[in-house]
């Protein structure tokens, strides 16, 4: 035993405690940045539920959004606390989601104009509208397709070319 103390640094005590107040500071910074986040996903929630059904959806996407970006947050402000560089890992984070951005634009276009368009209301369910020269009813509205039905065929058409185009309604 005697043999494994002469090769521990002398300052060992010193060391340890210092390292012991870091990892329980960032913990305890991790943990609240998770109490945030949930706090703030219920709040943003409870109110999507209590508005329409339309906005629901994009009140729950936001807090989700909300949620995840707070654990980031959470989680390099623990790591800085540590003493790790973590200016190295925000350049990663932004290179990052820069490329799955443009990786990803259409999707992230379709669900932009999804948002626009449940926000905004140019249109609502059970209207006929016409647009690109195809016509229906609007049997659904999602983030990601406004879904159309005539008689013979339905169609998915990407909430994007809706905010491109002109579109006809008519009411009722």
């Amino acid at each position: 035993m005697k043999h494994l103390m002469n090769l521990l640094p002398p300052n060992f005590p010193n060391l340890a405690s210092v390292w012991a107040v870091k990892i329980l500071l960032s913990l305890l910074i991790f943990f609240a940045f998770f109490c945030l986040s949930t706090v703030l996903k219920k709040i943003i929630c409870r109110i999507g539920r209590r508005t329409d059904p339309d906005k629901e959806a994009i009140l729950i996407l936001v807090g989700g959004i909300t949620r995840t970006s707070v654990l980031i947050f959470g989680t390099i402000t623990a790591m800085g606390t540590l003493g790790i560089n973590v200016s190295a890992l925000v350049t990663g984070l932004g290179l990052t989601g820069f490329a799955l951005g443009f990786a990803f634009r259409d999707a992230l276009s379709n669900i932009l104009a999804g948002i626009m368009i449940l926000f905004y209301h140019p249109f609502r369910r059970g209207d006929r509208v016409m647009i690109t020269g195809l016509e229906g009813h609007v049997i659904g509205i999602d983030l990601r397709y406004t879904t159309l039905q005539n008689e013979a065929k339905t169609f998915l058409i990407p909430n994007s070319v809706l905010l491109t185009n002109a579109i006809v309604v008519n009411r009722g």
